[in-house]
C-alpha cells in the first residue's frame, strides 16, 4: 500500500502549535492528503457486511474507545431508513466495562478485545480497529484473533500505520504525526463513512419502492 505520510508545512507536533489558527491550518492542509480511495473501499466493505447480515466489531483505547462506541451507534441506529427491518449489526467491544476489567484482571489488558471476539465472531464478520499509533497491543491482538477466525479486518490509524497496517485487509491511515489531529480526522472519517452508507441505503430503498410500483 502506498505510504500516504503527510509532510505538509503545518504538520506540527503538539508542543509546536502556538495558536488556534495554526492548529486548524494543520487540519486544512491534511484534507487534501487523506486516502480517499481506501475510505471508499471501506464503505463498500461495510455495505457488503450489511447485505450479508454480518456483524461489525469495533474497538480501540481512550479516544479511540469513545469513537468505537460512537461509530457503532451511528451504524446501528443512524443507518435505519424508513421502516425496513434490516439493520446494521454493530457491536463496540469497548462498551462492556465489567467484562473488559474481568479479562484485564484475570488475564491481561492485551486480551480485553481478543477474548471478547472469541465468544462472538463468525466467519465473514468485520473487525474495525481504531488506534492512533497503530501499535496498541490489545488492538493488534484482537486483529490477530480476527484474522484467524476469518474476519475481514479494517483499521483506522495515523502516523505511518504502525504494526496494525499489516494486520488489516483495508487500513485508513490519517497521514499526520499529531495525535490530536489524527483523532479529529478519525471522527471525520467515521462520519463520512456513516453519511455515505446511510445515503446509499436510502437510495436503495427508494429504488426498491419505484421497482414495486
Amino acid at each position: 500500500m502506498t505510504d500516504h505520510r503527510f509532510v505538509g508545512k503545518h504538520d506540527c507536533k503538539l508542543w509546536e502549535i502556538e495558536s488556534s489558527e495554526q492548529y486548524f491550518e494543520t487540519c486544512q492542509d491534511l484534507v487534501s492528503c487523506l486516502p480517499y480511495r481506501v475510505i471508499d473501499e471501506v464503505v463498500r466493505e461495510l455495505l457488503r457486511g450489511y447485505e450479508e447480515e454480518r456483524t461489525v466489531f469495533l474497538f480501540g483505547n481512550g479516544g479511540s474507545a469513545a469513537l468505537a462506541s460512537h461509530f457503532a451507534c451511528d451504524l446501528g441506529k443512524g443507518t435505519i431508513v424508513g421502516n425496513g427491518r434490516k439493520r446494521f449489526r454493530a457491536v463496540a467491544l469497548t462498551d462492556n466495562v465489567p467484562l473488559m476489567t474481568a479479562w484485564a484482571n484475570d488475564a491481561c489488558y492485551d486480551e480485553v478485545f481478543a477474548e471478547q471476539l472469541q465468544n462472538l465472531v463468525a466467519h465473514g464478520d468485520i473487525a474495525f480497529a481504531i488506534s492512533g499509533s497503530g501499535n496498541s497491543r490489545n488492538v493488534l491482538r484482537a486483529l490477530e484473533v480476527a484474522q484467524a477466525a476469518g474476519l475481514f479486518t479494517i483499521g483506522l490509524t495515523g502516523f505511518q500505520g504502525g504494526k496494525m497496517k499489516s494486520l488489516c485487509d483495508l487500513c485508513v491511515v490519517v497521514p499526520s504525526d499529531n495525535m490530536q489531529v489524527i483523532e479529529d480526522f478519525h471522527l471525520s472519517v467515521c462520519h463520512s463513512l456513516f453519511v455515505v452508507i446511510r445515503n446509499a441505503l436510502q437510495e436503495r430503498k427508494l429504488a426498491a419502492g419505484v421497482a414495486q410500483r
